[in-house]
Parts: C-alpha cells; structure tokens; sequence
C-alpha cells in the first residue's frame, strides 16, 4: 500500500494559459511564426495556437521540446525562473528579420554592409 506523504506541495499558481502566453512570447522574441516552431518540433500550427491560448494542457515531453527548439530552460516557459540570463540570447524580432535578410546577400555585400555598421558603432561609441 502506498504511503500519503506528511507534507503538502505549495501550489504555484501557474496556469495553462500563463504557460502558453509565455511560449508565444518567447517564440517572437526568437523571431519565430507559429507555424516555424511547430514544424521544429514536429506538431501542426493548429496545435500549438491551442498550446498557446492555453486551451490544451502541455505534457513534460512538449515543454521540453518547445524548450529545445527555443534554446531556453524549461523553467522559462514555466515562468518560473527568475533569472534573466536567457534574455541574454534572446534578440529582438526586428533584429533576427533583418540578419535573416542580411544572410541572404552576397559575401561582397554583407562585407560591404559590415563595414558600414562597424563604422556607425564606432562613431557611436565616441559619443
């Protein structure tokens, strides 16, 4: 017979809804559409818009997927983590759109454009 515990788990007060509006925010600062992060971890978009509006329950397995594909811990997601050192990784939605555009350009053009950019840092930096 198994045995009751003494003790009793504080509840955390984090919802499915608070979970999947957390998944939403972290996928846009990763510049990601829903349809992007869910064909990376292998569900349909259908899917994880429920995820996200909190209409369906994630298992353990899907937040670890979720947290895999996003490059951030599973306590993020959680909402849970106080700590900020993720952030660190995550760019802004404007910034990824443009490095994917930028990677789309000739090695000539992004030295070009590198060029560029290093000499506006600098200058911005003798402000």
């Amino acid at each position: 017979m198994p045995q009751v515990p003494n003790y009793k788990l504080k509840d955390l007060h984090i919802s499915d809804k608070d979970i999947g509006q957390n998944i939403a925010n972290l996928r846009k600062k990763r510049g990601l559409t829903q349809k992007e992060l869910a064909d990376q971890i292998g569900i349909s978009q259908s899917l994880l818009s429920h995820y996200e509006i909190g209409r369906l329950h994630l298992s353990s397995l899907m937040i670890i997927k979720i947290a895999k594909s996003l490059k951030i811990s599973a306590d993020k997601i959680l909402g849970i983590n106080s700590n900020n050192q993720d952030d660190a990784a995550v760019h802004s939605l404007k910034i990824i759109k443009r490095l994917k555009k930028i990677d789309q350009l000739s090695s000539f053009e992004q030295k070009a454009l590198l060029k560029t950019i290093d000499n506006f840092l600098k200058g911005a930096e003798n402000k």
